[in-house]
C-alpha cells in the first residue's frame, strides 16, 4: 500500500504509516501541478493546502482515497473525486481552538495595534502617545457567523473576554441559541447590522462563497471590526477593500481571494497597503497542538481504511442516492445466496444503489437490504425466490424519497 504525503506533515506520524505496513512517499515540497505525474501507483493523497486538481485525480491509477488533513476541503477537486470513486476525507474539529485563539489574537492587535507597535519599536521609535489610542473590547458585541465547532469555541472565549455574543448560521435555533448563551439573529443582515465584531466560521460552499457582500459591509457600525478565519470566498474581498479604503472599519484577515497556493511566495495584494488591515498568513491551525491532533486523526482515518475499507469523515457519498426501492432479504448465511439474488436483479436491468448485508448472533441467518433504482415486479420477486431454499424472507419497499 503506498501512501503520497504531498505536505509538511510531523515525521513521528510518518513512521506510524511505515509500522502499518505502508510505502510513505513524502514530498511536502511538490507543486500542486506536479502531483499527477507523481501520483500514479499510489492508494492514499494526503494534503494540508495543496490543490488536488481533477488532473491528479485522473492520473491516480490506483488511488482510492484523498485525505485533507484539516477541516475544509475546497482545494480538492471533489467533484470529479466523486465520478471517480475516490473517497475524500478530513479531520473536522481538530483544529477548532487554533483557529479561535487566532481569533482573539488578531482582534486584539487591531484594537492595540500591535503590529503598527512592533513596527515602530523595530525602528527604534518610541510613540506611547499614538499607541495608547484604543477602544477595548469589554462589553463590545461580537457576531458570530457559523456556530460549528470552531464557532462555539469562540463563543467560549468571548464570553471570557466579556464580550455580548449573537450568532447565526443556517441551522441555528433560537433555543439553541439560549443553550449556547448567546443572542440569535434572524438573518445575516441582523447580525451585521448589530455586532461591533463580525467573525466569519463557514465551509466555502456554493451559497457562502461571497456571503460578505458591499451591502453588508455598509451595515457595519463605524470602527466596527470583521475577522475571517474561515476561507476568502466566503467575503468579495474587492469590495472589503473599498469599504476599509472609505469607512472607518477594520479587517483581520488570516485568509484572502486569492492568495498564494505555496507556502512561500510573492503576495502583491493592495488589500495589504491599507492601514486598518491586520492580517497573517493562512496560519489558522498552524499550531503545534493543532498539528499534532490533526495528525492522530489522519492515523486513525488512513488505520480504519486499511484494515476495513471503511473511509470515515467521507465529504463525498451522497445524502440521497436515486434508489425508489428497498429489497430485504433474510437469507441462511451460505456461499453464494446474495449472488443469486443480485444475478437476477441485474438480469432485470435494475441498477442496485446501496447493499448492506447483516448477520445474526451465531451465523446462521442473515438479513441483507439491498436498495435499487426501481420496482422488482413480481417476476423478480418469483425469480430471487423459487428455487433458492436459502431464501428465509422477501420484501420489498417503496422508499419515500
Amino acid at each position: 500500500m503506498k501512501i503520497f504525503i504531498a505536505d509538511k506533515y510531523p515525521e513521528a506520524h510518518l513512521e506510524r504509516f511505515k509500522q502499518l505496513g505502508c510505502a510513505v512517499t513524502y514530498n511536502p515540497t511538490v507543486k500542486a501541478e506536479e502531483l499527477a505525474k507523481l501520483i500514479p501507483g499510489h492508494k492514499i493523497l494526503v494534503v494540508r493546502s495543496k490543490q488536488v486538481t481533477g488532473e491528479t485525480l485522473k492520473a491516480g491509477d490506483e488511488l482510492a482515497l484523498v485525505l485533507r488533513a484539516g477541516a475544509g476541503v475546497n482545494t480538492i477537486d471533489v467533484k470529479t473525486a466523486s465520478a471517480l470513486g475516490i473517497f475524500v476525507t478530513n479531520c473536522p474539529g481538530k483544529n477548532s481552538i487554533a483557529v479561535a485563539e487566532l481569533v482573539f489574537a488578531l482582534l486584539l492587535s487591531i484594537d492595540r495595534r500591535i503590529a503598527d507597535s512592533t513596527a515602530a519599536l523595530r525602528a527604534h521609535q518610541w510613540n506611547k502617545k499614538e499607541f495608547s489610542k484604543a477602544d477595548g473590547i469589554f462589553g463590545k458585541t461580537l457576531g458570530v457567523i457559523g456556530v460549528g465547532s470552531i464557532g462555539r469555541e469562540v463563543i467560549i472565549r468571548a464570553q471570557a473576554f466579556g464580550l455580548k455574543v449573537i450568532a447565526w448560521s443556517r441551522s441555528l435555533t433560537p433555543a439553541q441559541a439560549e443553550q449556547l448563551g448567546v443572542g440569535h439573529c434572524a438573518d445575516v443582515d441582523d447580525l451585521f447590522r448589530r455586532a461591533d465584531i463580525v467573525t466569519l466560521h463557514l465551509a466555502l460552499k456554493p451559497e457562502t462563497r461571497r456571503l460578505v457582500t458591499a451591502a453588508r459591509l455598509a451595515l457595519m457600525r463605524p470602527n466596527a471590526i470583521l475577522i475571517n478565519t474561515a476561507r476568502g470566498e466566503v467575503v468579495d474581498q474587492a469590495a472589503l477593500q473599498v469599504a476599509l479604503a472609505t469607512r472607518k472599519i477594520r479587517a483581520g484577515l488570516d485568509v484572502f481571494d486569492p492568495e498564494p497556493a505555496e507556502g512561500t511566495a510573492a503576495f502583491t495584494d493592495p488589500i495589504l497597503d491599507l492601514p486598518n488591515l491586520c492580517g497573517t498568513h493562512h496560519i489558522g491551525a498552524s499550531t503545534e497542538q493543532a498539528q499534532e491532533a490533526i495528525a492522530e486523526e489522519a492515523f486513525r482515518i488512513v488505520e480504519i481504511f486499511l484494515k476495513t475499507g471503511e473511509a470515515i469523515n467521507c465529504v463525498n457519498l451522497a445524502k440521497r442516492t436515486p434508489a425508489k426501492w428497498q429489497l430485504v432479504v433474510r437469507h441462511y448465511d451460505r456461499v453464494g445466496v446474495l449472488a443469486s439474488v443480485l444475478d437476477v436483479i441485474r438480469r432485470a436491468n435494475i441498477n442496485v444503489e446501496e447493499v448492506r448485508n447483516i448477520v445474526f448472533d451465531g451465523a446462521a441467518a442473515a438479513s441483507c437490504r439491498i436498495q435499487l433504482n426501481a420496482e422488482p415486479g413480481a417476476e423478480v420477486l418469483s425469480a430471487i425466490t423459487n428455487g433458492n431454499p436459502d431464501i428465509i424472507g422477501l420484501e420489498a419497499i417503496k422508499l419515500g424519497n
